[in-house]
């Protein structure tokens, strides 16, 4: 089972109980309800840097001798491991260099400056965490100061475990089902470990994001592989590349890697805000979203989602409205070529339009001499059963248009 066992993860727990917060196992009476088991919600989100990585940064940083900490550490991450480096900077009064992608959500960046306080510099470089990390490993090196990794080193691993122990700790029942995200594989390696230890009938299944699956392609090829490009979106979990002791770990304990769409994830974030009032980012949320694919083994069950953190950018709320109204196929865009003539809107509007359909975006100039004029229109649906309808009196009536979700270039370009 790689290099980590039972031992070091509760090891690692005496060093950690009393820097970290013992997080919430809540049953979820919503979640319950819905796919017919008992699903808990392991609350990580509500962890002392709102996600469970303070865990394992803590844990390597101090488990490092004190010679080799005299320069400082370097760390790369996409958000949620560097407030924990930070936070542990701070607490072992140590200094350290944090890089990030540029592209990382300001709340992210102000989160690790406010835990770090005068013990860290943020330096923001590169549009991925592999950039990020590529100019952190060099900046190692080049000043002997002590590499934190996110994900890829024993110790790491082990003080991510801490979550499975707490998660044993505190449930009665028999686990049947855990689910947890996976980005470089530090913390499903680490809870897998731990639960397969005490619970090996326990199914461990990791929920990875549609657009960055590292760990389900590595494990189909038996050796790690990079992927040549991501979809950056969940960027707790957006990493090219995972880790080579998680991969290894990673084969023993996981049972199924389910691949989750952003979208759906999106969907997830809303429903979580409306109905539970967690706040939960994209990478904390996809364990949930993963239920979806597996309602009908679960039903009866015993089922526990780590929601891995909660810091979500406000900022992004209305993008991932969008994303989920896409996935739901409640949100179509279209260039639709108006007969430049009058009457022509209305007719749209009195004929094409249904009686739920809502225009959220309209964008149209009149040319002349032209027989037609390219508008672009946004439409939002109540069901996503209307889609049919209102293609069907598109074409009724005649209108010739391009529907601009099936286009993913000409979607980029102008949504």
């Amino acid at each position: 089972m790689g290099k980590i066992n039972i031992e070091d993860i509760i090891i690692a727990n005496q060093t950690l109980k009393d820097v970290v917060f013992h997080t919430p196992l809540q049953k979820d009476q919503v979640l319950s309800e819905r796919y017919q088991c008992n699903v808990y919600l392991k609350r990580e989100d509500l962890q002392v840097v709102r996600s469970f990585k303070i865990r394992g940064a803590y844990y390597q940083i101090q488990s490092h001798p004190k010679e080799e900490l005299e320069n400082g550490v370097v760390c790369a991450s996409a958000g949620n491991h560097a407030q924990g480096v930070a936070y542990s900077c701070r607490t072992l009064k140590i200094k350290g260099k944090i890089f990030m992608p540029s592209t990382t959500p300001r709340q992210k960046v102000d989160q690790v400056k406010f835990f770090g306080k005068e013990y860290v510099e943020v330096m923001l470089t590169g549009d991925t965490f592999d950039d990020s990390f590529n100019e952190a490993m060099k900046y190692s090196t080049e000043h002997k100061m002590a590499f934190i990794h996110p994900f890829d080193q024993e110790k790491i691993i082990a003080g991510q475990g801490t979550v499975g122990m707490e998660i044993m700790n505190d449930i009665e029942e028999k686990i049947d089902y855990l689910f947890s995200s996976i980005g470089g594989g530090g913390l499903i390696s680490g809870v897998g470990t731990y639960i397969k230890s005490i619970s090996p009938k326990t199914k461990i299944i990791g929920a990875e994001p549609a657009g960055a699956p590292g760990m389900k392609n590595s494990i189909d090829a038996g050796q790690v592989v990079e992927l040549e490009k991501i979809d950056k979106f969940v960027d707790g979990a957006a990493v090219k590349k995972v880790g080579q002791l998680p991969f290894e770990i990673c084969q023993h304990v996981l049972d199924d890697i389910v691949l989750v769409p952003e979208g759906k994830i999106c969907t997830t974030i809303l429903e979580l805000y409306n109905q539970n009032a967690i706040v939960a980012e994209p990478a904390g949320a996809m364990p949930i979203s993963a239920l979806d694919f597996y309602k009908d083994e679960i039903k009866g069950k015993t089922v526990v989602c780590i929601v891995s953190g909660g810091n979500n950018d406000i900022g992004r709320m209305q993008e991932m409205r969008e994303r989920s109204l896409i996935y739901e196929g409640l949100q179509h865009y279209f260039i639709i070529q108006f007969p430049q003539r009058a009457g022509a809107l209305r007719e749209f509007i009195e004929d094409v339009l249904g009686p739920d359909d809502d225009i959220t975006r309209f964008e149209y100039t009149k040319k002349n001499n032209k027989a037609n004029g390219p508008a672009l229109v946004g439409i939002e649906l109540k069901r996503d059963e209307d889609y049919h309808l209102f293609i069907d009196r598109l074409n009724k009536k005649g209108f010739d248009y391009d529907e601009i979700n099936k286009n993913e270039s000409l979607f980029n370009l102008l949504i």
